[in-house]
């Protein structure tokens, strides 16, 4: 039996990713390059699309390409050590913890403009005061 193949439009429904950005994925070294049928079209196979579910995951969480390309590499050797993993999604969790105290801060601070607003006019709009630079 012939394994399964997939076009790249089918890789790209299949994760819910863009074919531009498969492609910038095998540029990158992210994906490996696809085999090619004789009309020279690509021809993805399993493999292709469980490492590009693995990234479209990974990007989903917020992981910049760099990471993902590690964590990759990483998950190329199933028998080290996952010390390396830990780290890199505690780092990155310590940063998501970090965006989403600023965010908090920032909610804060709109929702006291918010609720400052006494639907006046635009010359006295408080919200409007607080954007504008200090003069």
């Amino acid at each position: 039996m012939t394994p399964k193949t997939f076009s790249i439009g089918e890789l790209a429904q299949k994760t819910a990713t863009k074919v531009e950005t498969i492609r910038y994925y095998e540029r990158i070294g992210l994906l490996p390059s696809p085999a090619r049928t004789g009309g020279n079209y690509r021809s993805y196979a399993s493999a292709h699309l469980k490492r590009l579910s693995f990234i479209r995951r990974g990007r989903d969480l917020g992981f910049p390409l760099d990471e993902v390309r590690e964590l990759l590499r990483l998950s190329d050797n199933r028998e080290q050590s996952c010390a390396d993993v830990d780290r890199i999604a505690r780092v990155h969790l310590a940063e998501v913890e970090r965006k989403l105290s600023d965010l908090k801060t920032l909610r804060a601070e709109l929702r006291q403009l918010v609720d400052q607003c006494r639907h006046g006019t635009v010359a006295e709009c408080g919200i409007i005061e607080a954007l504008a630079p200090a003069q």
